[in-house]
């Protein structure tokens, strides 16, 4: 099992930045990747980013290239992500995701075993 949990979401304005963290713990020697999902109200929950975690690679959902970067601390297995130029539309709760999957298929939610409870980011115009 591998447990993670979320922090650093927060009220903010369009245009700020915020970095979100996702800790994880339990057998992470097993994790081939992690990931950031969002759901906003009423809507579907949609891949963010993700990390490969040997070799870092990474990968963006098209709405956030550009603005968000996705890194990791292996020493500290902790993810972050850090989100620049926040719109009103980012507003979601931000879950992180891992999977010790070897060829997810990284935008799917069924990709990914393990989960995080979520953490809130909301951006006001």
């Amino acid at each position: 099992q591998v447990q993670l949990v979320e922090t650093g979401g927060k009220l903010v304005q369009a245009g700020g930045s915020l970095r979100l963290s996702c800790a994880a713990s339990g057998r992470t020697f097993s994790t081939y990747a992690m990931g950031w999902f969002r759901q906003a109200p009423g809507k579907e929950r949609e891949f963010v980013a993700a990390i490969t975690w040997s070799f870092g690679g990474t990968y963006y959902a098209d709405s956030v290239k550009g603005r968000f970067t996705i890194s990791r601390d292996n020493a500290k297995n902790t993810m972050y992500l850090q989100m620049n130029n926040l719109k009103p539309e980012d507003t979601a709760i931000y879950y992180c995701s891992a999977t010790f999957n070897s060829s997810p298929i990284i935008s799917t939610s069924s990709s990914w075993n393990y989960w995080g409870q979520g953490t809130q980011v909301t951006v006001s115009s």
